[in-house]
């Protein structure tokens, strides 16, 4: 399975241009699509799940082109976690997941198999018979994640699945995505780099409508080295003033006081050092200095 991109662009009828002139192509394997909110990235899947059509370019998804009269074809082969989802209230976790497994035309014995298991992977199996308006949100983003993989299909698209989950549930969700993606392809994306970091070798950075990297996450962070340095300072005062002085990305509490976090192309005039470089440093290395250009 293989969807490329090709010079794809989309203009809102207020003349907004949401996506501009971007050529991808996503691979095997769970694949990250990292950016701010309103940097596109919806507006994009959007388009991957026949939603939208572009005002330009073309997509294929394993050779077939979009909007060539075969989009149900393609519709087939995709499973979508939207944003914004709102399942049926008044049905509870089975039943509405049964229905939908109805609606996708899975069998029902083996619709019934597909739930057990992943009603276990996302931690779900004693809410079942919960009504889907007693559900907390994260409870949500993890039954409308399961409906999306129902249909086992080849191409999944997730947008900000981790939304609302806690430590424990976002990494039980990264890990079933990283399972599921064996031989399949998986368009992971969200605004967390923590949840690239921990599920994606290739992503790609979005920002206004256009792509500022794509590539693989060990040569963007080959990009920042060199770029990152740590100061340790006694408090927040001293801390507000080195933010004052230099472009920081973080600042974290410790024993001794505070760690800042500094980007320079060159070591600061200030007692520091070169940390190892994350994912986080070189993709806040990468938007910096795209506005400074």
């Amino acid at each position: 399975m293989s969807v490329n991109i090709k010079n794809v662009t989309v203009t809102f009828k207020n003349q907004v241009r949401a996506v501009d002139h971007v050529n991808l192509e996503i691979p095997h394997g769970v694949y990250g699509l990292l950016g701010e909110n309103g940097a596109g990235k919806t507006t994009l899947m959007r388009v991957l799940t026949t939603v939208l059509t572009p005002s330009d370019g073309e997509v294929y998804l394993d050779g077939i082109r979009y909007g060539t009269g075969k989009d149900e074809v393609i519709r087939q082969k995709i499973g979508y976690l939207p944003q914004e989802l709102n399942l049926y209230p008044g049905l509870s976790v089975q039943d509405c997941l049964e229905y939908l497994g109805e609606l996708s035309g899975i069998p029902k014995e083996e619709c019934k198999k597909r739930i057990r298991y992943y009603l276990e992977k996302t931690g779900l199996t004693n809410h079942r018979k919960k009504k889907m308006r007693q559900l907390s949100g994260g409870m949500k983003r993890r039954v409308g994640l399961i409906q999306a993989l129902l249909n086992e299909p080849e191409f999944l698209i997730v947008d900000e699945p981790t939304t609302g989950l806690d430590p424990e549930e976002r990494v039980r969700i990264r890990n079933l995505l990283v399972d599921f993606s064996e031989g399949r392809t998986v368009l992971f994306s969200t605004h967390v780099v923590e949840d690239i970091a921990a599920t994606c070798s290739k992503l790609a950075v979005m920002r206004k409508g256009s792509f500022l990297y794509t590539g693989t996450v060990q040569a963007l962070l080959s990009r920042a080295k060199g770029k990152i340095w740590t100061a340790n300072v006694a408090d927040d005062t001293e801390a507000k003033r080195l933010e004052k002085q230099y472009r920081t990305t973080s600042k974290q509490y410790t024993e001794e006081g505070m760690t800042v976090k500094i980007i320079s192309d060159v070591k600061p005039d200030i007692d520091c050092t070169q940390p190892k470089i994350t994912l986080e440093d070189a993709y806040l290395y990468l938007m910096m200095e795209k506005k400074k250009q």
